[in-house]
C-alpha cells in the first residue's frame, strides 16, 4: 500500500504543469506537453515491463520502478528550467510505467481473485491520498517561501522523494511469495492478445479513464481561472477537490464492490461523469463547477480497478502480459491532454471538456462488456 502511495506521485504533474506554465510563460498547448510526456512513456515501457517481470519477478520490478521515481524527484530540487522539468517528468513517467505494470499483479499474489477488484480499489484509494496532497503541498511552498527552503512550489519533490526512499526500504524487507512467472513471451505474443475483444476494449477503456483523470486535474484550475478570474493559487484547490472525491470514491468503492456487481457500479460511475461534463458545459457558477469536478472525481475513482480486474480475470494465465497492455493504455494521458490543449487554445476550456466527454461516452458503452 505504501508503494501505491508512491504510485500517486505521478499525479503531481497536473498541478506542477500549471506552475511551470506560470513560471515560464507557456501557452496551454506548451504546458500540456508535460503531462503528455509523462504518460507517453507508458506506451514505450509497459509491455517490455510485462516481459521483464517474467524474468526478474514482480517485486524486483517494483523496486526498480521506485529507484527511477526517486531519480525523477531529485532533479527539480536543482532548478525549474524547461530542461529540468522535461527530464524530471520523463523519469517520473518511466518509473510510474514500471510501477503500475508490476505492482497491480504483485498484489494478486497476496489477494484472492474474487477480491482483487476491491483490493485494487483500496490501492487506488491510497494512491489518491498522494494525488490530492500534491496541490496543497505545492500551494504551501508557493505561498510560504521561507519554510519551503527557497524551493517554492517545488518543495513537493523532496517531500515525496523521502517517501519513495521509505517505500524502497520497506518493500525490500517484506517477503512476498510470488507465483511462478508466466512462460517467457515476446512482444508479438503480448500484442496478439489485443486480438481478443475484451482485452482491446479494456485497453481503450483505460486510455479514456486516464485521459479524463489527467485532463480534469490539469483543466479544472484553468476553467475557474477562465470563467471566474481566479488566480492559480486560488484555482489550485480544484485539483485537490477532484482527488478528494476520487479518494472518497476509492475508499467507498473498496466496500461497495464487495457487495454490488461491478457492472452496475461502473454504469453509475459513467453516468455521474456524463452529468458532470454537461454541467461544465452549461454553467459558470463557482459552486456548480466545484460540484461537477467532485462528481468526476467520484465517478472516475473505480473505473481503472474494474477494467483492470476484468482484463486480468479474462486471461488469468497471462497476468504479466495483460498487465503490460493495460498499463500501456495509460498512454491516454498523453493523447487526451494534447487534444485538449489544442481544443482549449481554439475555443477555450469548453473545448477541453468536449474532448473528455468523448472518453466518458466510451466508458458508458464499455459497461455492456462487463461481466455481472
Amino acid at each position: 500500500m505504501l508503494c501505491f502511495f508512491a504510485m500517486g506521485f505521478v499525479d503531481l504533474v497536473g498541478i506542477a504543469s500549471n506552475y511551470v506554465k506560470a513560471d515560464l510563460g507557456l501557452s496551454d498547448s506548451e504546458a500540456n506537453i508535460f503531462p503528455s510526456l509523462v504518460f507517453f512513456w507508458f506506451l514505450i515501457f509497459s509491455v517490455p515491463t510485462g516481459i521483464l517481470m517474467n524474468k526478474i519477478g514482480r517485486k524486483k520490478t517494483v523496486l526498480l520502478s521506485l529507484l527511477v521515481t526517486f531519480g525523477s524527484l531529485v532533479i527539480p530540487i536543482f532548478g525549474d528550467s524547461y530542461t529540468h522539468m522535461l527530464l524530471s517528468f520523463s523519469l517520473l513517467g518511466i518509473g510510474n510505467a514500471l510501477m503500475q505494470t508490476s505492482l497491480n499483479p504483485l498484489l494478486s499474489n497476496v489477494i484472492a481473485g474474487d477480491k482483487l477488484a476491491s483490493s485494487l480499489t483500496f490501492g487506488q484509494f491510497v494512491k489518491a491520498i498522494a494525488s490530492f496532497l500534491a496541490p496543497y503541498i505545492a500551494m504551501w511552498g508557493a505561498t510560504q517561501a521561507i519554510p519551503s527552503f527557497g524551493l517554492g512550489w517545488r518543495v513537493l519533490f523532496p517531500i515525496y522523494m523521502v517517501i519513495a526512499v521509505l517505500a524502497i526500504v520497506m518493500l525490500s524487507a517484506t517477503p512476498i511469495e510470488e507465483e511462478q512467472p508466466d512462460k517467457a513471451s515476446g512482444f508479438a505474443a503480448c500484442f496478439s492478445l489485443l486480438a481478443k475483444p475484451v482485452i482491446l476494449l479494456s485497453f481503450i477503456g483505460i486510455m479514456c479513464h486516464v485521459g479524463i483523470d489527467v485532463g480534469t486535474n490539469t483543466t479544472a484550475p484553468k476553467i475557474l481561472m477562465e470563467r471566474l478570474d481566479m488566480t492559480l493559487a486560488e484555482a489550485g484547490f480544484a485539483t485537490s477537490l477532484y482527488f478528494i472525491f476520487r479518494t472518497i470514491g476509492c475508499f467507498l468503492g473498496a466496500f461497495i464492490l464487495q457487495k454490488a456487481s461491478a457492472r452496475s457500479f461502473f454504469l453509475f460511475s459513467a453516468v455521474l461523469m456524463l452529468l458532470a461534463m454537461a454541467g461544465l458545459f452549461l454553467f459558470h457558477s463557482e459552486t456548480v463547477i466545484y460540484a461537477c469536478i467532485g462528481m468526476i472525481g467520484f465517478g472516475n475513482s473505480n473505473v481503472f480497478s474494474i477494467i483492470f480486474s476484468q482484463a486480468i480475470m479474462a486471461l488469468p494465465g497471462k497476468k504479466n502480459e495483460v498487465s503490460g497492455l493495460m498499463i500501456m493504455g495509460l498512454f491516454g494521458g498523453t493523447v487526451f491532454p494534447l487534444a485538449m490543449g489544442v481544443a482549449s487554445d481554439a475555443i477555450g476550456q469548453s473545448g477541453a471538456v468536449a474532448v473528455m466527454t468523448v472518453g466518458v461516452i466510451y466508458l458508458l458503452l464499455y459497461t455492456l462488456k462487463i461481466k455481472k
